[in-house]
């Protein structure tokens, strides 16, 4: 029997060391891509998973290898940075506000920096080369990694048809289906993004938390085709009410057609207090969502999305690959 260890992944260890490289776990993807699709349903993960982790794309791309995520939502900050945005010369850290208090006021002054430098940012969107996105995506596309999901800070009321434009420009040359924001409490602006969205043949996937109801989505979904669901299971959870189990399986069996991409975390009712647990610990019904997925061959991916504190001795890599590990389980 030939030794599985093959003369072609033996002759490119050789050819590395030779160059001077070092083997490591990022570059484990020339002998093994990791896959996290799992009887046909893609289990992905969103990047803000690993914000925990100092981190810029080859990082990133390190990250998705080691916890085995073989498709991801790609978050802009670290994307935008390889790209080329503006660093900003004055940010401002506002921390956390004090206990029982508000955040200080921004001052006249604080206010103008950040005006100016969302002016910078807006100009550098609307006129950037999208070589570089393209070279982000061939690499993660080497290693095994598909990006089907783009968020960037592009979305808002007062970012312009620009902006938008340049986040669904950079979405199509990351090879991303859709972009993701959270779900405006404005019908115009979800008008004015599913037109965008139409134009360039790019979803708008809205997210929601716990103003989440199975009705939240329907103005949108009826201004334009390309308006989507980015559902977040847990969060529907732990909005409680009419929200249950039951509704939650229902809202995903009537709308699969209309979601890009679906958000995992297992938190708990209010009345056990809307925690967010590690994945067989809270109140989502983990194990009923991927079976319905697979049953019904749904082609959305389910998304981890790690929010739960990370335990001692842990780290968020670890823990992601653990939320895939436990799908997997329950899949196969």
């Amino acid at each position: 029997m030939k030794n599985a260890f093959s003369g072609r992944s033996f002759f490119a260890i050789s050819l590395l060391a030779l160059l001077g490289y070092t083997i490591n776990p990022a570059m484990n993807w020339m002998l093994s891509k990791p896959n996290s699709k799992f009887a046909g349903v893609q289990i992905g993960a969103i990047t803000y998973s690993f914000r925990s982790m100092p981190h810029d794309v080859d990082k990133l791309l390190q990250f998705c290898i080691e916890s085995n995520i073989s498709a991801i939502e790609l978050m802009g900050d670290p994307t935008e940075e390889y790209a080329g945005k503006p660093k900003n010369p004055n940010p401002i850290r506002m921390g956390p506000p004090p206990a029982g208090g508000q955040r200080p006021q921004l001052t006249d002054e604080q206010r103008a920096q950040i005006a100016a430098y969302n002016k910078q940012v807006a100009e550098w969107r609307a006129t950037v080369s999208m070589d570089k996105f393209k070279e982000i995506r061939k690499k993660f596309n080497a290693a095994g990694v598909k990006i089907y999901a783009y968020k960037p800070n592009a979305f808002g009321p007062n970012n312009s048809d620009a902006e938008v434009e340049y986040g669904l420009r950079a979405a199509k040359a990351l090879g991303a289906k859709s972009v993701t924001l959270e779900m405006p409490t404005d019908g115009a602006q979800t008008k004015r993004l599913g037109d965008l969205g139409a134009k360039h043949k790019v979803y708008i996937g809205y997210h929601a938390h716990t103003q989440a109801t199975d009705v939240l989505w329907d103005e949108a979904l009826a201004q334009s085709p390309y308006n989507s669901l980015n559902l977040d299971c847990g969060h529907y959870i732990a909005a409680g009410g009419k929200n249950t189990k039951e509704s939650l399986l229902a809202l995903i069996e009537a709308k699969h057609d209309r979601i890009t991409s679906m958000h995992m975390k297992d938190r708990t009712t209010p009345a056990n207090g809307a925690g967010n647990l590690e994945w067989g610990k809270g109140d989502t019904p983990i194990k009923e969502i991927l079976t319905l997925m697979k049953t019904k061959k749904y082609k959305f991916p389910a998304t981890v999305e790690l929010e739960y504190a990370v335990p001692a001795g842990s780290d968020a890599v670890k823990e992601v690959a653990k939320c895939v590990e436990f799908a997997k389980k329950l899949l196969m």
